[in-house]
């Protein structure tokens, strides 16, 4: 498959040569035969070929003489380049005459011919329409793979035929050459050398017919190009005016733009003199009427400070006074705490005394005895006291 860039590229390269196969079927004559100017044409170009011909078998001699001198045998260095041009000269003097004697089997001036390069040409120009389609659509080419293919198996036995016959005509001339070698070899020369003039006749023939239809087709290409090229300069003057009025109106337009914006600024130029005037006179005013506050807040300050010092005198005093007095009432308050500690530490003293002499019947709390005498008791006194104390 072929991407969009290549079936672009390639549909625009083939429908150019579909055109041009086209043109060249509408400008390309039906025969060139019964014209009075075909023979002409055929008897200048071959008398040109034949001269062609000759000037290489005259120089093909000269190089050949020259190399067969015994007086430049002795020149090592000059023999090699003769020897080159000498065989270059061979190979495109074989070369020609093979050309000529393949161009005697045709007839450049019959119907066949130019009937056949019109069938090739309406070949070519369907295989790249299908080809042109196949490509549109499908982006891809396999009928025109199918057309070369079948092309090259007709060539292949087309080539085969003609070798075929090429190798019979070539064994039937041998038995000729064998048989009447003698007796025909200046007739046989005679004979090539006339079908060689009436061959470069057909070929100089078939050149000016070329030429002729190279010529009209030329000349419908430029008439058709000068045409394309004066409606595109047609339609670039156009364009060109069109954007020379639009420019020409931006110009006028900017041009009372610019006196418009001028005017405006001088406008508004002369309203920002007139307030500039203004808030200098109203600045000059405020910084007159700020310095005035200013000092009245710098006096006030003053005033202020001396009242906040002798204030600050007072409460540190005052504060002297509140402490000592706060301190003299937490030693008192702690002085009460204390002595009512001890207090109720001496009533829980007494009160466990108390406890204690009743659980162990001590002082009064004792019972009596009966038996004991005097000095029983006495002694319960005493110890009694001594508990006591």
């Amino acid at each position: 498959m072929l991407s969009n860039v290549d079936t672009i590229h390639i549909s625009a390269v083939l429908e150019d040569c579909v055109d041009q196969l086209a043109i060249l079927g509408h400008i390309m004559p039906p025969s060139l035969q019964g014209k009075q100017e075909a023979a002409q044409i055929v008897d200048d170009e071959l008398g040109q070929i034949l001269q062609d011909q000759r000037d290489l078998e005259s120089r093909y001699e000269v190089l050949v003489n020259h190399r067969d001198d015994p007086h430049t045998n002795n020149k090592s260095l000059l023999k090699v380049p003769d020897d080159l041009q000498l065989h270059s000269v061979a190979k495109s003097l074989r070369e020609s005459t093979n050309a000529l004697n393949r161009s005697f089997k045709q007839n450049p001036l019959s119907n066949d011919s130019l009937s056949k390069i019109q069938a090739d040409r309406k070949f070519l120009q369907d295989v790249m329409e299908e080809t042109l389609e196949e490509i549109v659509t499908h982006k891809s080419f396999d009928s025109l793979v199918r057309a070369v293919d079948t092309e090259k198996e007709k060539k292949a036995g087309l080539q085969q035929t003609i070798l075929k016959e090429e190798e019979s005509r070539r064994l039937v001339k041998t038995l000729q050459r064998q048989l009447l070698e003698v007796k025909k070899e200046k007739e046989s020369e005679i004979q090539q050398r006339n079908e060689m003039i009436a061959h470069l006749k057909d070929q100089l023939q078939e050149m000016k017919a070329k030429t002729s239809m190279e010529g009209k087709y030329i000349k419908k290409d430029a008439e058709v190009r000068v045409s394309c090229t004066q409606k595109r300069c047609q339609q670039a003057e156009g364009s060109l005016k069109e954007d020379l009025e639009t420019l020409r109106y931006k110009i006028d337009e900017e041009a009372r733009v610019n006196s418009e914006i001028e005017t405006y600024l001088r406008q508004h130029h002369q309203i920002l003199d007139e307030k500039l005037e203004y808030w200098m006179e109203k600045y000059d005013r405020d910084v007159e009427q700020k310095q005035h506050e200013l000092d009245v807040l710098k006096a006030s300050k003053a005033n202020d400070l001396a009242k906040l010092q002798e204030l600050t005198q007072k409460y540190s005093e005052y504060e002297k006074v509140v402490i000592e007095d706060r301190v003299a009432k937490e030693q008192a308050r702690r002085q009460a705490e204390q002595e009512l500690e001890e207090l109720k530490s001496a009533t829980k003293i007494q009160s466990w005394w108390r406890g204690t002499m009743v659980r162990k019947q001590l002082g009064p709390y004792s019972k009596k005895k009966k038996k004991k005498g005097k000095k029983g008791k006495k002694s319960g006194k005493k110890g009694g006291k001594k508990k006591k104390k």
